[in-house]
Order: C-alpha cells, then structure tokens, then sequence
C-alpha cells in the first residue's frame, strides 16, 4: 500500500482520537466511576442536571450510534431520552462494562477507517456529517462529559484526583503529559 499524505494525516488523526478516548480519558473516567457509591453513581444535584450513571448511559449511545452503528452500517437502535431519563438501577459495574465494550469496538472501527470513509457522507442523529465530522463530534463529546464526570467525582470525595499533579509542580505541562 502506497503512502500519501492523506492516508497520513489520516492515520494520524484517528491515532490521536483513539489516543483521547482509549488511553486518557476512559481510564481516569473509569477510575472516578469505580470510587463512587452506587448512590453517588446517581446523584443528581437537581433535577435540571445528570448524574454520572445518566452522563455513562449517554456515552455509551453516543459513542455506539456515532462510530459503531454509522461506521458499520448496523440499524440505529438507540433510545436517547431513556439515558437522561433512568434515575436509578446500574451498578457501576454493569455501567463501565457496556461503555468498555463500546469503546472496544468504536477503538476497532477508528483502526480502520480510511481517507474515503471521512470524506464520506453520513445521516446520524438527523445530522448530515462527515466521517471526520462523526469521528471528531465523539472525542469532543466524549471529553466535554469526561470533564462533568471527574468535577462531580472531585466534589463528591471532596479530593484532588491527582491527574495532573506533573504540572502543580512546574506551573505548565511536563513533556508527553496529556493535559488538555
């Protein structure tokens, strides 16, 4: 296979946004899930607002219909009202086991993709986007509740969740952190 500058940046793309999902911030985000209660798992602070097995629900349909279902041409199943609506039941556990399994196959798809599936032309959620557009919608989604997710947890053990302790140190990043 002939190397181009578009099979690249592609890779290289779709290398940096499984990097975000699979290495930085599922792990930290599966540690702060695996440190609540089942109650703090469901704590909502008011009605207007998720609590983190609602924000893990909704991840897990964001990532399967945006990356799983539109990548591999599968029928959209997806029931969006019932991830912001459920206020109680999923362990933990049974939470970051269906997200794992999501991100294992969203991480398979994004290994393969090519130049001519981010060009392409997809119907996701009513929206009409891009491969690259769907790819990048996921990891800007995924880290905008990945952050919701560490505050709460910060707030809830009322402690700091030391992952960026390398730049408390020096007042800016070491080299090869991951801050955002």
């Amino acid at each position: 296979m002939t190397t181009t500058p578009d099979s690249t940046m592609t890779s290289q793309f779709l290398a940096y946004s499984r990097s975000k999902l699979m290495a930085q911030c599922w792990p930290r985000m599966r540690q702060c899930v695996e440190s609540l209660t089942q109650e703090q798992l469901w704590w909502r602070p008011n009605e207007a607002s998720n609590s983190v097995g609602n924000l893990l629900l909704h991840l897990n349909g964001n990532v399967r219909q945006w990356l799983v279902v539109s990548f591999r041409e599968l029928e959209d199943t997806r029931n969006r009202p019932v991830e912001f609506s459920t206020q109680e039941g999923a362990s933990a556990a049974e939470l970051l086991g269906k997200l794992g399994q999501t991100l294992e196959e969203a991480s398979e798809v994004l290994s393969r993709l090519t130049p001519a599936d981010l060009l392409r032309r997809y119907n996701i959620q009513g929206y009409d986007v891009s491969g690259l557009e769907a790819v990048y919608k996921v990891v800007e989604h995924f880290m905008l509740h990945y952050g919701q997710i560490l505050y709460i947890t910060k707030m809830l053990r009322k402690e700091d969740l030391g992952y960026y302790s390398e730049s408390k140190k020096s007042g800016k990043a070491q080299q090869g952190s991951t801050n955002g």
